[in-house]
């Protein structure tokens, strides 16, 4: 029996490297063949709207051939409110694909990428053609991610900032709430659970759970924000307010959601 669960494992780790390494021969076609032709072909910001569904396209592709081949499942729940424009979008961030899985799921997905990303030769191409928003534009964030939304860009935010910690509350910036109080009427939160920790802070893909997990995402429906920041002040201290406010209701709708 230990023999079987071992075998089983090495199988599912197999299966995590093939992904990653198909993964990694994707991005690498798409920045040497794709990037080059939507820079020649589109100006912006016709060129970042390509690339944002082409983004869209593969990362789709990428969920289905990680369910085709064993490495995970996914079941989605209220996928058709996902199929709107101009929406700030909020999920909490339990594993690393959780920004794959959104962004297969998102027409015209955007969102705030980590600054090495723009240097990094592997990625730079991909997210200057998508016209991803950079966490270096410090408080140019806000303006940024309010034209993004004006232009039926659905902007994806994980508010903890970094991948969650197993049963830990939940501790979020203050960025997506800044965005959220300066001109949206609304915003649609995200609960994304996995039937065990997956490519966690601390886990690595070598060493994958001992069953396949089977990831959950559940659209819950817009918050509006008016009703819930009457009589809390102005712009900064709504901001404040509604971060903690959505580090408790988060934290409700997890342990709502969770399978266990």
């Amino acid at each position: 029996m230990a023999w079987n669960a071992t075998a089983v494992r090495v199988g599912r780790a197999a299966l995590f490297a093939l992904g990653f390494m198909l993964f990694g021969l994707g991005g690498a076609l798409m920045q040497l063949v794709l990037v080059p032709l939507v820079f020649v072909l589109w100006r912006p910001p016709q060129r970042a709207q390509v690339g944002k569904r082409i983004v869209h396209r593969a990362m789709a592709a990428q969920v289905w051939l990680m369910q085709a081949t064993g490495a995970m499942t996914l079941t989605v729940h209220g996928r058709e409110k996902l199929q709107r424009k101009g929406l700030l979008i909020l999920p909490n961030h339990p594993s690393l694909i959780d920004v794959v899985i959104l962004m297969g799921l998102i027409e015209q997905p955007d969102c705030v990428v980590k600054a090495a990303m723009w240097r990094n030769p592997f990625t730079a191409g991909v997210v200057r053609m998508a016209g991803y928003i950079s966490n270096a534009v410090g408080p140019d964030l806000v303006p940024t991610g309010l034209e993004s939304i004006g232009r039926g860009n659905n902007l994806i935010i994980f508010p903890a900032g970094t991948r969650d910690e197993p049963g830990q509350p939940q501790h979020f910036q203050r960025g997506a709430a800044n965005i959220a109080v300066r001109g949206l009427a609304a915003i649609t939160p995200v609960i994304i659970t996995v039937s065990e920790p997956t490519l966690t802070k601390r886990s690595k893909w070598y060493r994958p759970p001992s069953h396949k997990p089977h990831f959950c995402v559940h659209v819950l429906d817009d918050i509006e924000l008016a009703p819930l920041l009457a009589g809390h002040g102005e712009a900064p201290l709504q901001a404040r307010w509604l971060t903690t406010w959505l580090e408790q209701f988060f934290s409700e709708e997890i342990a709502r959601h969770d399978p266990s």
